[in-house]
């Protein structure tokens, strides 16, 4: 981390180290750039009594002019930015805390009155510390691939990319390493931003974890890590320089919009209507499909999810017809062999007479108007869906486990023609394996 700042003209430095622990990081800054400044100024904030303590105590004997705070850094962060005096910085290296904040928390509260509304506190540490240094000045921090994607994110990126340039990411493949402490079980990044800097290419280096025995870097253009069309801002972060199938493709150019198909996130919260879910079926109720089902059928009846859903007033909006629909989990394991895994939900699954079905919370259902899709495209979605070169594509830009709803919503998909053709395929294969489905969608994308 201190190796990815770069030498600038002044002879002082100014150092903010806001999740500063015993000061692992600004020795290390100390380390490698002690020598190369006239003075070194630093400033450290932590909360914790007894690190402070020794953090203090280590401090003094530091080689530049070291303060450590035992304050609430968001506290005085915002202050200081208030302030038209504020407190400005050349240099800032940060290891943040990792929580979620609260809508309604004091937190919350105080950044929004700077412009900044984020749900991570790793967030609002980065977007802080940026909005503390001079133009010119340089950010690295380490934290989670989280907010590479996804809605909840959004402003932040919107944030940083309007006051900062993206230097540099270094993206550890290992989940369970740089954060094993704190139980973040996602892929983590060292990021390099300057503050008004000028945007230009990006280097992206990667390594399995912090050994970096197999470290290697490229670079790319911006334009690459942010498509210019993407209104939510995606950050993709390219592990090799291979070519994107689906991004390359002039086949591959259709919205979902532009297919009259939407993706929603499955609406029943089990535990918001618990008093209506049932372990079995019985009178009264309709099947209701978590993702147990997608892989062994409905019912599962010696698994440990329910397998129905009273129907009634209270529960009916949360239904759909029962029609037929592509579906997929919203949450895998690092160890699965594919991130998106889309199956087609039919009403062949469910006893006749069957009227509405429930799709869990933890599913995305792609869907017309909350009505099904037609046999050809539903088996076309899907095979599509289920290729290697989606899921290479998805796996660019998502740090994590999850796949939203935004984030299929954002995916480009052939035109309804070649779904329907992929479909009519499908069926008259009957059972396909992997190697089919890749080699039937490399010939589609060309």
């Amino acid at each position: 981390m201190a190796s990815m700042f770069y030498p600038t003209r002044s002879e002082e430095c100014s150092l903010l180290d806001p999740g500063y622990g015993i000061g692992s990081l600004t020795s290390a800054f100390l380390d490698r750039w002690d020598s190369y400044f006239h003075r070194i100024r630093v400033t450290g904030y932590e909360v914790d009594n007894f690190i402070y303590r020794q953090a203090s105590a280590i401090a003094t004997e530091m080689r530049a002019e070291a303060k450590v705070l035992n304050t609430d850094f968001i506290d005085t962060a915002v202050r200081s930015i208030l302030s038209p005096e504020q407190a400005l910085f050349s240099h800032a290296i940060i290891n943040p805390p990792y929580k979620k904040i609260n809508t309604g928390s004091r937190h919350r509260y105080l950044l929004r009155k700077v412009g900044i509304e984020t749900v991570n506190l790793y967030t609002a540490f980065v977007a802080l510390s940026v909005a503390l240094l001079i133009d010119g000045g340089q950010l690295v921090a380490i934290i989670p691939r989280s907010f590479c994607n996804g809605p909840y994110y959004r402003p932040f990126r919107n944030f940083i990319m309007e006051r900062a340039a993206i230097r540099h990411i270094h993206l550890f493949h290992a989940r369970d390493k740089a954060f094993r402490h704190d139980a973040v079980l996602q892929e983590n990044v060292i990021v390099h931003l300057v503050r008004g800097g000028k945007q230009g290419d990006v280097t992206v280096s990667t390594s399995t974890d912090d050994g970096f025995n197999d470290y290697s870097e490229n670079t790319y253009p911006f334009s690459t890590i942010v498509l210019p069309e993407d209104q939510e801002g995606f950050i993709h972060v390219p592990d090799a320089p291979v070519v994107d199938q689906i991004r390359s493709s002039s086949v591959i150019n259709s919205s979902l919009d532009d297919l009259g198909i939407q993706v929603s996130t499955g609406p029943v919260v089990d535990f918001r209507l618990r008093q209506y879910v049932r372990q079995a079926p019985e009178p009264g109720t309709v099947p209701l499909i978590y993702a147990c089902h997608l892989s062994s059928g409905w019912p599962k009846m010696d698994g440990k999810k329910p397998n129905a859903i009273q129907r009634n007033k209270e529960t009916e909006r949360w239904l759909y017809p029962n029609c037929r629909y592509v579906v997929t989990k919203r949450f895998s394991s690092k160890e699965e062999r594919r991130r998106v895994v889309a199956t087609i939900v039919d009403p062949g699954m469910f006893p006749d007479g069957t009227e509405v079905v429930g799709f869990e919370n933890h599913l995305n259902v792609f869907h017309t108007s909350k009505n099904g899709l037609s046999r050809e495209v539903a088996a076309g979605l899907a095979v599509y869906l289920n290729s290697t070169a989606v899921d290479d594509h998805f796996r660019k830009f998502s740090g994590h486990t999850q796949v939203n709803a935004t984030d299929l919503r954002n995916m480009k998909y052939p035109g309804n023609d070649a779904l329907m053709s992929l479909g009519r395929w499908a069926a008259q294969c009957g059972n396909l394996n992997q190697d089919d489905i890749d080699q039937r969608v490399s010939k589609l994308i060309g």
